[in-house]
């Protein structure tokens, strides 16, 4: 075991925001974790990332999920949810995300 994957260990904090099928397929959902707002995705499996759009600040949470990009539902701009790269208007843009895990008592980020 080296120290480095000990030292990753150690900081990972893993939270439980929600019970298990609390997130409908396809759908998307928002969560308060630490002060932080941060977007559950539903497709393809569980992706987190921060739920407030870079353009004005609103949520991009109930957007309309097509394949792996959720559109803004204010201005329509669009992420792609497993990395969180902005699809369109500016380069470089990009939210945070986070791990997701599905255990046996709810749905838990690292945060």
């Amino acid at each position: 075991m080296s120290i480095r994957w000990l030292h990753k260990k150690i900081l990972m904090v893993w939270t439980k925001v929600a019970e298990k099928g609390a997130i409908q397929a396809g759908k998307g959902e928002e969560f308060d974790v630490d002060g932080k707002k941060i977007a559950i995705f539903n497709k393809d499996g569980l992706h987190a990332l921060d739920a407030m759009c870079a353009h004005q600040n609103n949520s991009i949470a109930c957007g309309e999920i097509i394949g792996d990009i959720v559109e803004c539902p204010y201005h329509s701009w669009h992420y792609n949810i497993k990395t969180g790269d902005l699809q369109d208007y500016l380069k470089g843009i990009k939210q945070q995300t986070y791990k997701v895990e599905v255990r046996d008592d709810g749905i838990y980020i690292d945060i």
